[in-house]
């Protein structure tokens, strides 16, 4: 597939949008938020979360030495900014989406943490420190779900990155529970004193896995615990939530703040509305065809997250959605898809998502609950009935061939072509790598 040629420059057609101010801890609060995801948080997917409703959107976890080996370039016909591996790009963002943007990484190195934070920090509205991944690929080199053995490690980033970072980006973390509570509270103590915006708690511990479910009752005592520190940070709630309906039920069992949708946003992105699209054979699947297309986003990655779509079906018939399926599958590039994605343009997809966000601003739409809805202290008091829906999964980033991960990731980092340690990207004419 032929690219286009791309610039360094910054795009010079850049999205309307209203004027908004940075973000603040009150963003994080009375907000419905897609979850980091590799592979399946890909620009396409966030784009039309904003579209639908999600207030704010995390990247996923690009881990530090990828992303400073990468060259950020950008396409002068639709503006999207890629930061660029050795076979493709291992970060895609767009100017529209900035604003509403937290980029997460995994590190388990301070000065690497920063130095992968300014790299991206033009682009992105808040930094997130993955400190909850159970893979492999990331807990191997102490990132991820490490770092909750390690405490030190794990503030001393989050103490570099705030200190380091303009005070307009945003320091977030994002961990799993500890085994033991009063571990737990400790451990978030500690992480809250860093200076953080919010704190996001997948309520699962490094040993559970995605069938198991979300242990979200042990999530009150903590939003209690971190309400009581005084500093107005947001807890928000990961973990067996399907969509902006149910996030009101796990709002009223937990007392978070906010809610993060992982599983339910794979498999229907527009699940941050109140009423998510139905029959996505057919109201999804070729817009998010189309609209990858045009932005060039990487077929192997827009093949992935499209066969993690589904729905309730109304018009579409099971036979339908398998041969939709079947044909997928036998599909090796956007050519073999147009059947699929019809005649509209992906052009018009995008302008569409534009016109979304502009009259239904993401981080102007809240979930106010009304007061009975959430308990107070003295009702928290009270055992809690929780119901986790059946056959909901946790999110878990694939193994190290992760198409984000570049090839040369395991090569030590010495000085970083084109940028020092304060040039938040990089200059000169770079060439595009080969997608």
């Amino acid at each position: 597939m032929s690219r286009r040629p791309l610039s360094t420059s910054p795009s010079p057609r850049p999205a309307k949008r209203a004027k908004l101010d940075h973000l603040t801890p009150d963003d994080f609060k009375n907000g419905v938020f897609l979850a980091p995801m590799v592979r399946s948080g890909a620009l396409p997917t966030r784009l039309f979360a904003l579209k639908h409703g999600a207030t704010l959107v995390w990247g996923p976890e690009i881990i530090d030495k990828a992303i400073l080996h990468s060259k950020r370039e950008v396409d002068p016909a639709t503006g999207v900014i890629s930061y660029n591996g050795v076979s493709r790009a291992i970060f895609s963002t767009h100017p529209v989406e900035k604003p509403y943007l937290i980029y997460q990484i995994g590190s388990a190195d301070p000065d690497l943490a920063v130095q992968a934070a300014k790299t991206v920090m033009e682009d992105v509205s808040g930094i997130d420190l993955n400190c909850g991944c159970p893979k492999p690929f990331s807990t191997h080199a102490g990132m991820g779900a490490a770092l909750l053995t390690d405490p030190d490690l794990l503030c001393s980033i989050l103490t570099a990155l705030r200190r380091e970072m303009p005070s307009h980006i945003t320091v977030t973390a994002k961990i799993r529970l500890l085994p033991s509570q009063q571990d737990t509270l400790n451990l978030v103590e500690r992480i809250v004193n860093t200076g953080i915006s919010a704190l996001t708690v997948h309520c699962r511990t490094r040993s559970m896995r995605e069938k198991d479910k979300a242990v979200i009752e042990r999530l009150r005592e903590i939003v209690d615990f971190v309400e009581g520190m005084g500093k107005g940070i947001a807890v928000v709630e990961n973990g067996d939530c399907l969509g902006w309906e149910d996030a009101k039920r796990v709002r009223a069992v937990t007392g978070a703040h906010s809610v993060m949708i992982a599983r339910g946003a794979e498999s229907n992105p527009s699940c941050f509305s109140s009423t998510p699209l139905k029959d996505v054979e057919t109201t999804l699947v070729p817009a998010y065809l189309r609209l990858s297309n045009y932005l060039q986003n990487h077929w192997s990655l827009t093949k992935f997250c499209v066969n993690q779509f589904k729905g309730v079906r109304v018009d579409v018939t099971k036979a339908d959605s398998h041969a939709m399926h079947q044909a997928l599958s036998h599909s090796k590039g956007y050519s073999d898809v147009k059947d699929i994605m019809g005649l509209s343009s992906g052009e018009e997809e995008f302008n569409q998502i534009l016109k979304a966000i502009e009259d239904n601003p993401p981080r102007e739409r809240r979930m106010i609950l009304d007061a009975g809805v959430l308990p107070s202290k003295l009702e928290r008091n009270e055992p809690q009935v929780t119901v986790t829906p059946e056959g909901t999964q946790n999110p878990e980033p694939p193994g190290f061939g992760a198409p984000f991960q570049p090839n040369d990731l395991g090569r030590i980092l010495t000085t970083i072509p084109g940028r020092d340690a304060t040039t938040p990207t990089p200059g000169g004419g770079l060439s595009l790598a080969s997608l």
